[in-house]
């Protein structure tokens, strides 16, 4: 097992080797590693030491280190080790490894790079960077096994004994005709239980569920959730295999796509780590709440121009925080299932009025429930059964206006095209703030004579 005091002794024993000037043996000590152990000691060497590791460290094992680096520390040791070194290491890197990092690489360096590599190579890289980075294009792999399906199954296990190393999988051959253009596919379980004299279009599944290279995150892992994959064949427009995207990177699409939503419903950056400076960070954080900030204004507002209701009745002050929160607690919880929801299968007409149907039935049981129960705590309390009244029918109605706000405005983004989470937490509590600010004082306005009394 890996403790903390393991990886500390071993930070501490890589030093030793750097001051000593063992190079040879501190190889070995990350040689032994796997890549995430080889970027913890990295990450927690003191700057001083760490441009010496990188300089002595083998161009492999950098490669392999950089893959469980963020994106800035892949950038920081790029630029520490020199563009020839910086280069080696790119060309180890995998396809969609490098297609992220280069979005950020220094355009400069970046045609350097590609300069040097071979043509088809550069060339795929250069239309990786152009795809969207939410899509297909940007994800997947140009290490696949590619076969005709033609060859007999001998052949076919041939081909992949020789391909084995250049290819991300081996469980799945793909099976293309002459123009390129994916026709089936056939796993290596199918190959080695066939006869060795069977021609693969007579074994071949014929009907491929694959994506296009604009094929959008969100859309590939509905996919996922739909059926089993440990590799997933990527096409252009015109049905041409051109990639592959492997379960390593449909489980980092996962991570990433529930990272994504979860930064969006909290209303930060996704680009927020632990290790983003402290301004950066507050300038990615800011646009959101200054837009927040206005709009909690106007709850100012309305409590000021209700100023004279709360001078006559102080208690209505006690509960304007309780249904407040109320309203937006239940209108993000309703705005997390119409996220997931959306997320998880295509919706239509039906589905919507469904949807809507079952989310006022829900709202209303619980208004009615909160309600009740608030109502006889303020009945008690104050002995007024007319306030009771007041916070108990407002809770009841600001319920439902907050569980219908949480439905409606995500399914409205989604109709316009737009991504859903953006509906996020803090803004669905802020409006159903105001909301809730309004139904709570226009009743008691209505009721002000006989809660004075």
């Amino acid at each position: 097992m890996i403790t903390k005091k393991i990886d500390e002794e071993e930070t501490l024993l890589v030093i030793e080797k750097l001051k000593s000037e063992q190079y040879e043996e501190m190889n070995e000590i990350f040689e032994k590693k796997r890549p995430f152990d080889m970027a913890a000691i990295f990450q927690s060497l003191p700057e001083r030491h760490r441009a010496a590791l990188l300089h002595h460290l083998e161009e492999s094992t950098l490669a392999s280190m950089m893959q469980k680096l963020n994106q800035t520390h892949q950038l920081e040791l790029l630029s520490k080790v020199g563009p020839e070194k910086a280069n080696k290491i790119l060309a180890l890197l995998d396809t969609s490894v490098l297609n992220t990092l280069l979005r950020k690489y220094p355009k400069a360096d970046l045609e350097v790079f590609l300069a040097e590599m071979e043509e088809n190579d550069a060339s795929y890289i250069k239309k990786m960077i152009e795809y969207p980075v939410d899509s297909a294009g940007s994800l997947m792999t140009n290490r696949y096994i590619s076969i005709s399906a033609f060859l007999s199954v001998a052949e076919a296990i041939e081909k992949i004994k020789t391909l084995a190393l250049y290819s991300e999988s081996i469980n799945h051959l793909y099976i293309v005709d002459d123009l390129g253009k994916l026709i089936g596919l056939v796993s290596y379980r199918d190959l080695i239980l066939a006869d060795r004299s069977e021609i693969l279009n007579n074994i071949m599944l014929k009907q491929v569920i694959g994506v296009t290279v604009s094929t959008k995150r969100a859309e590939i892992l509905r996919l996922l959730k739909h059926y089993d994959f440990s590799a997933l064949p990527v096409t252009n427009d015109d049905g041409v295999l051109v990639g592959m995207i492997t379960f390593d990177d449909m489980v980092e699409i996962i991570i990433h796509e529930t990272s994504d939503d979860y930064t969006k419903l909290s209303a930060t950056s996704k680009e927020i780590d632990f290790d983003t400076k402290p301004f950066t960070a507050a300038i990615r954080r800011l646009p959101w709440l200054i837009i927040l900030l206005f709009i909690g204004l106007v709850s100012g507002s309305i409590i000021s121009n209700f100023e004279a209701t709360l001078e006559k009745v102080v208690a209505l002050a006690f509960f304007m925080p309780l249904i407040a929160g109320m309203t937006g607690n239940t209108g993000t919880q309703s705005l997390a299932v119409v996220v997931r929801g959306l997320a998880e299968k295509d919706i239509d007409s039906k589905t919507v009025f469904k949807l809507l149907l079952r989310e006022f039935w829900v709202s209303l049981m619980i208004g009615v429930t909160c309600g009740f129960l608030i109502s006889i705590i303020a009945f008690i309390w104050q002995g007024n059964v007319y306030l009771g009244v007041v916070v108990g029918g407002s809770l009841l109605l600001t319920l439902i206006l907050g569980t219908m706000a949480g439905t409606v405005i995500p399914l409205i983004l989604y109709k316009f095209k737009l991504d859903p989470a953006v509906a996020s937490g803090p803004l669905i509590t802020t409006v159903n703030d105001i909301f809730s600010l309004i139904t709570y004082f226009t009743i008691a306005s209505w009721f002000l004579n006989k809660l004075i009394q």
